[in-house]
């Protein structure tokens, strides 16, 4: 059996230890009491009770799009695991190949489990004393970097788990505490430099000590990406704008963003006060998240075409959801938060990427740029809310 060509003990474990429980949240969500009409500050009331618990972590999987909610990432799992057996078995439906191609999304979802399962055992004591506290940060950052850019394998999965739940998570929880909130900065702000200066030290470990990430078998190639038609079409954009969403935990395909939107629309429509920190900005948030996407996508459709990758999902993940948090849902907040966001983001990112060293992933660039970019634009769009 090759180790790196079938589902690593390690990504079933985590992936079951998770989904189990997850599910009967969405049992109890739809038929019991416990669940049924409990909002995020229900959860945050009862802490550290085990069920709130449960739901925090979870919560944690769609924390990266702000949903905040445990539905929501039962269906980013299941759209995944989906997009995953699609692509395996070259499904000619499998939309945009997820994890790009590699093959390595079991590998990858059980890394990042493992670093958001550690985070919340090392730092989760944080949330119950001080409110939120970014707790999800390792799974969008070092531990599925590190499968990326290394491979398959027992050790580089787990290594890079740790370096998540070590190095970034506290970076976070430093940055967003004594730095973010005294100086009144939105906390995505602090959450994605935590994780750039975490992953700085971790790819820098990593060429230090190469055992840490030293392959235990050849990666198997995956198999083809069903879809390369050369067409940049309206379908393609389509499809692109509902891919970015779930594009930061490194996915990047359509049944995985529709199973997240359809959790988090669920989620909403059984409690306007469970996602998005029962801020009831859920509907203006998905509206500049679409938005955002939809430009970007738009006005830079030719990078597309020249670089077979562009990152248009920045905005969704920073200056958009942002924005609407800090200064309302209104129209002028979701349209300019959207279109500046689309327009400066991504080439931002871009020219910071070129910059990062070989030996790390470049999307310490995209991060980069979401730090910016929102600490650009959303008080740009709290002076426009002042003066029109």
């Amino acid at each position: 059996m090759n180790n790196a060509s079938n589902p690593s003990r390690l990504a079933c474990l985590l992936i079951l230890g998770l989904i189990v429980p997850a599910l009967l949240i969405a049992w109890l969500t739809l038929f019991g009491n416990t669940f049924g009409g409990a909002g995020y500050l229900h959860m945050m009331e009862n802490l550290p009770a085990p069920s709130a618990w449960l739901r925090w972590v979870m919560g944690d999987i769609s924390e990266m799009v702000f949903y905040k909610h445990e539905l929501a990432s039962l269906g980013l799992l299941a759209g995944a695991g989906l997009a995953h057996w699609a692509h395996r078995r070259g499904k000619a439906w499998q939309g945009f190949a997820i994890c790009y191609g590699s093959g390595l999304w079991p590998w990858l979802i059980g890394s990042s489990l493992l670093g958001l399962l550690l985070s919340n055992l090392l730092w989760g004591w944080t949330v119950p004393r001080y409110g939120w506290q970014p707790t999800f940060a390792a799974f969008v950052s070092v531990p599925a970097a590190t499968v990326l850019l290394f491979g398959a394998g027992m050790r580089i999965a787990v290594n890079g788990a740790v370096m998540g739940a070590l190095l970034v998570t506290p970076l976070c929880l430093l940055l967003v505490n004594f730095v973010c909130n005294p100086l009144n900065l939105p906390a995505v702000i602090g959450n994605v430099l935590g994780m750039a200066m975490g992953s700085v030290i971790a790819f820098t470990l990593c060429r230090h000590w190469p055992v840490l990430v030293k392959p235990e078998a050849p990666v198997a190639a995956a198999p083809a990406p069903a879809q390369p038609t050369g067409r940049h079409g309206l379908i393609w954009g389509l499809r692109r704008v509902l891919a970015d969403f779930s594009e930061a935990p490194f996915f990047g395909n359509e049944w995985a963003s529709l199973g997240l939107l359809l959790g988090v629309l669920l989620a909403y429509g059984l409690n306007s006060a469970g996602p998005v920190y029962g801020s009831d900005l859920l509907l203006p948030i998905l509206a500049a998240q679409a938005l955002a996407s939809a430009i970007g996508v738009m006005v830079w459709r030719r990078q597309w075409m020249a670089r077979g990758w562009y990152p248009t999902y920045i905005p969704i993940v920073s200056v958009a959801p942002a924005a609407v948090l800090v200064h309302g849902g209104g129209a002028l907040v979701v349209i300019v938060s959207a279109l500046l966001g689309a327009l400066i983001a991504p080439p931002l990112a871009v020219a910071l990427s070129r910059r990062v060293p070989g030996h790390m992933h470049p999307y310490i660039g995209n991060v980069l740029s979401m730090a910016l970019s929102t600490l650009l634009i959303v008080p740009l769009i709290g002076w426009l809310t002042r003066i029109l």
